[in-house]
């Protein structure tokens, strides 16, 4: 297993689109069994106050087929909202 470091510095690539999706910047994980429940990666957008905040594209765990050395394969196909 990685550690979140390591996940940090890996681009997530939609295996439906060969679309690169961005780098994972944050991971959300259940502290109390240890398990990923989804990378946030930025989306680029900016929305809501003068200064702007970032969206974030949550991929949810179940959507990850596969981590490489590089890459997490994504199947999106599934996944309804995308951005927070």
């Amino acid at each position: 297993m990685q550690n979140s470091g390591e996940l940090r510095k890996k681009e997530v690539i939609d295996i439906r689109t060969a679309e690169k999706l961005g780098s994972v910047y944050d991971i959300d994980v259940d502290l109390a069994s240890g398990r990923i429940n989804s990378l946030i990666l930025p989306s680029g957008e900016l929305f809501g106050t003068l200064f702007g905040k970032r969206r974030e594209i949550i991929i949810p765990w179940s959507a990850v087929v596969a981590v490489g050395s590089e890459y997490i394969l994504v199947e999106t196909c599934n996944i309804t909202d995308l951005s927070r």
